[in-house]
């Protein structure tokens, strides 16, 4: 089964539903080695309540024991600014409308380096991002 990677919506949706719910995104992916992306990581850090820290320190924990925590590298990043480059000549985003998407672009560029499929709420993006870079990606909803 191709590894799999969960968006930062998927976990917010989760959290907010009680911190149970966060832990058991597993379901959504059952056969498949699941990864952490270290921006889905800093996104969860930012936004987390004080009640949900312990949840998020937990899945750094677990994800960087078994060795599986996705960090862009250099590639990943010039990728991710072409492919907003030519989101924005497409789209006409502004600069305040790429600096949203920097995130998913770099999310997508390195799990589409490795071959892992990412799973997110968040289709509207995802699919502007896979216009101009393969990657493996799906939507859900938790």
């Amino acid at each position: 089964m191709r590894p799999a990677l969960f968006d930062s919506s998927l976990y917010i949706s989760a959290l907010r539903r009680g911190s149970d719910a966060a832990l058991g995104l597993r379901r959504l992916a059952p056969d498949a080695p699941v990864w952490l992306s270290s921006v889905v990581l800093e996104e969860l850090y930012a936004g987390a309540r004080d009640r949900d820290r312990h949840v998020v320190e937990r899945l750094e924990r677990d994800f960087d024991r078994a060795k599986r925590i996705l960090v862009p590298n250099l590639s990943d990043w010039a990728q991710a600014g072409k492919v907003l480059a030519r989101l924005a000549i497409k789209y006409g985003y502004e600069q305040i409308g790429q600096g949203r998407l920097t995130n998913d672009a770099l999310i997508a560029m390195s799990a589409g380096r490795l071959g892992i499929r990412v799973i997110t709420a968040n289709e509207r993006d995802f699919s502007r991002l896979a216009e101009f870079r393969t990657f493996q990606w799906q939507v859900t909803t938790v």
